[in-house]
Formats: structure tokens, C-alpha cells, sequence
């Protein structure tokens, strides 16, 4: 299953399509809460969970940073946006 154009607004997706997109950037499925997934990076650690609206992502305390960091964006931006904004970490 290929993924669509990556400057295709993420509503476009079919939920395999950003699932696969989410494994691919090395994201692990919460086995409770199957929307939510979870990354893990060398310097930060976050939770993605897919919303009704938008995808949230909370980044979680590490290193200089005191608290928590949730961050929303809405599924009318392209898969590219999110990928950059997200994946950039906090």
C-alpha cells in the first residue's frame, strides 16, 4: 500500500495509509489505546494520538525541559507539515 503525495492534506489518508505512515517513522501502536502511538528519539519521547479533529502530540520532560509540551494539529494540513512539526521534535 503506497502512501498518498506527501503534500496531501492528512483527511485524504485512509487509516492504514497513516498508520503505515507512523510505523515508518518509527512510531509504536499503544496496544490500549490503539489511536494514541508512541517515539522514542535519542533526546525526546512523545505520544501521538489520533483525534476526532486533529492529531495531539504531548512531548514528554526531558533534559532542560521542566513540563510536558502538547502540541495540536489539524488533519486539513498535508502529511509533509505535520511529518516536519512533528517529527522535529518539541
Amino acid at each position: 500500500m503506497s502512501l498518498p503525495n506527501a503534500n496531501t492534506p492528512l483527511y485524504s489518508h485512509a487509516l492504514p495509509n497513516i498508520e503505515q505512515w507512523l510505523i515508518s517513522q518509527g512510531c509504536q501502536q499503544d496496544s490500549s489505546a490503539p489511536h494514541c502511538w508512541h517515539i522514542q528519539k535519542a533526546d525526546w519521547k512523545a505520544e501521538l494520538c489520533l483525534e476526532v479533529e486533529e492529531v495531539t502530540v504531548r512531548y514528554f520532560q526531558s533534559g532542560e525541559q521542566k513540563h510536558d509540551i502538547q502540541r495540536a494539529f489539524k488533519y486539513s494540513l498535508s502529511r509533509q507539515d505535520i511529518e516536519q512539526a512533528v517529527f522535529a521534535g518539541p
